[in-house]
């Protein structure tokens, strides 16, 4: 991952931090299509995280990659109330960045 990717992924990450949950997901076990959101928004979190601070290795890449077709799969019946859409847009960004972009190791 070359310094531009790195820092767009680390700025992405920073405001998705800052993003309060969608107030319509918080408290209860969302699930949309079979996916439960609370889940899927801490998985690729960690993964991107992960991403940035040690080596990316396959089972890393693997995992993002089911998070990214997961968003793809929900993205469409998200209900945009509190900002739903937007935060997983975003998570798909970074999800997208993190595994095109790979990993030479931390920094």
């Amino acid at each position: 991952m070359n310094e531009s990717e790195r820092d767009l992924l680390a700025r992405l990450r920073e405001e998705h931090m800052r993003m309060p949950f969608p107030p319509n997901m918080r408290g209860r076990e969302i699930e949309i299509e079979g996916e439960d959101m609370v889940s899927l928004d801490a998985s690729i979190a960690i993964g991107v995280s992960s991403s940035l601070s040690e080596p990316f290795d396959v089972k890393r890449r693997d995992a993002l990659l089911r998070c990214l077709a997961a968003v793809e799969k929900v993205l469409p019946s998200i209900d945009d109330e509190g900002g739903g859409i937007e935060r997983y847009e975003r998570l798909r960004e970074m999800a997208a960045l993190a595994v095109e972009s790979g990993n030479d190791g931390p920094r």
